[in-house]
Order: C-alpha cells, then sequence, then structure tokens
C-alpha cells in the first residue's frame, strides 16, 4: 500500500529559559494511502508539535516528515489543516471562504464553483453559502473549515482537535460527518485529540504518545467495522479499547520525565 505521510527519526526539541525541553523523540510512522490515523496523548506528549511539522509550520530538529514521498519543507496545497480555532475570514460568506485556497492555486473558475458546490453539499452548508461566518453557529463554522481545507484536495487532511470547543451534541454529530466524508472522498487523515472515546470512533488506527519527551507508546489497529454509527460506542468492542487506550495514556503521562 502507497504511503501518503511518512515521519522518519523525528525529533523536535525547544529552548525554554537556557533549557532544553524535548518535544518529541524520535518518532518514525508511516500512515498508508487513505487511512484515517487517531494520535492521542495526555499534555506533553507532542500531540500538537507533531502536527505542526507535518503541517510544514515547524521544523524538525532531526529527522524528516515526508507526503507522498516529498519532504516537507513549508506548509503546501499536499496537506489541508482544520485547527481547533476558527479561522474564517469574517467579511467573506462561506462559499467564498472555501474557494479561498482554490484562488491562491488558481484553480479555473468552472473548476472552483464545482469543488465549492461539491463541499458545501458534503458538508451540509449549500443553504448557507451566502452567510458570512457571524451568522453561523459554532459546529457549522467548523464545517466550513473543513470544507475550505477540503476543497484544494490535499493528500492528507490534519485534523487538531477541531471538535475541542463544541457542545457535546453538535461535537457527535460533526464526527460523523467528518467520518463519512473521509469515506466519500478517501482522503488520508491524521487527527490528534485528547478524547480517546473520539479517537475510537472515528480511526483506522490509534497512535498513543508518552509523555515528556514524545514518544510512540502503542500503535493500535482499531477492530472495528469500516462503516459506523454512534451506537458502535455502546458496543463491548468499543468500551473495551476505549478503556484499554484511556489506561495507556494515562500510565504513559505517570512514567514521563522532563528532559532538561
Amino acid at each position: 500500500m502507497t504511503s501518503a505521510l511518512e515521519l522518519r527519526g523525528v525529533t523536535r526539541r525547544f529552548q525554554v529559559r537556557r533549557r532544553t525541553v524535548q518535544a518529541l523523540d524520535g518518532i518514525d510512522l508511516t500512515v498508508p494511502e487513505g487511512q484515517f490515523l487517531c494520535v492521542v496523548g495526555a499534555s506533553g506528549s507532542g500531540k500538537s508539535t507533531l502536527l505542526s511539522l507535518v503541517a510544514g509550520l515547524d521544523t524538525p530538529t532531526e529527522g524528516t516528515v515526508l507526503v507522498d514521498g516529498r519532504p516537507v519543507t513549508g506548509p503546501g496545497p499536499d496537506r489541508g489543516l482544520v485547527p481547533q480555532a476558527g479561522t474564517l475570514y469574517p467579511w467573506r460568506t462561506v462559499e467564498r471562504n472555501v474557494a479561498f485556497g482554490l484562488e491562491l492555486l488558481a484553480v479555473n473558475s468552472a473548476e472552483r464553483a464545482r469543488r465549492v458546490d461539491w463541499y458545501l453539499a458534503e458538508t451540509g452548508l449549500s443553504e448557507f453559502r451566502r452567510s458570512l461566518p457571524r451568522q453561523l453557529s459554532g459546529g457549522q463554522q467548523q464545517r466550513v473549515a473543513i470544507a475550505r481545507a477540503l476543497a484544494c484536495e490535499p493528500e492528507v487532511l490534519l485534523l487538531d482537535e477541531p471538535f475541542g470547543a463544541l457542545d457535546v451534541q453538535t461535537k457527535e454529530d460533526m464526527q460523523v460527518l467528518i467520518r463519512q466524508i473521509w469515506l466519500d472522498t478517501g482522503t488520508t487523515v491524521l487527527m490528534v485529540t485528547h478524547d480517546v472515546e473520539e479517537a475510537v470512533f472515528l480511526g483506522q488506527r490509534v497512535v498513543v504518545l508518552a509523555s515528556d519527551p514524545g514518544r510512540i507508546a502503542e500503535d493500535i489497529t482499531v477492530d472495528l467495522p469500516r462503516h459506523r454509527d454512534l451506537s458502535v460506542k455502546r458496543t463491548p468492542g468499543f468500551l473495551s479499547l476505549r478503556a484499554t487506550i484511556e489506561d495507556l495514556v494515562r500510565a504513559q503521562h505517570r512514567n514521563g520525565a522532563v528532559v532538561s
């Protein structure tokens, strides 16, 4: 199977108040094309740092990040990022927010209109296409952010706890939505989250990061049906896997040690 994303010996160190803090230590990770991978870990495990490196917003101290076999040297259209905090342009309508990346890529007007229409429909936003962000709920704003990231048809979709600020009901609605979008598009997804239940529901794999420094503690295959609805969260298999991963996250957090 072709690898969409690969991290080879990725280490990241920072200088903080005259001491060295190691956020990540020797991360080796391969994500096959079309896979949905979730990364979980307690505070200090380097989840956000890892995602920033893949997005090209930061550079490894050691090691290499590759997308489709090409080294990552900065942000690029081969990766679409959806952050937790909304980053919509408040003066642009929904459809113009979704079209923003396509304008930067100089996609012709016909293709741009086709993609905007498709992703608005896919995210249930067609009737809100001429609305401004302030007229939308939090969940709708995140739908716009997802549609904007996907409209450029990236190799990898990066999700940085995008549902963390939503209420429980909206969060579950968004979980169902993003999984359906993944099934419909076949896009490779890398998601970081502190929510183990979310990771087990969404992912085909869950990588558990140990803390201080961040390193891979466990790489777990989620043995659940490819097509899932929220009822799967009540099944014995789901509950057992969730408990196992929660225990791993707690154990790795307790065992972490700060590097100075």
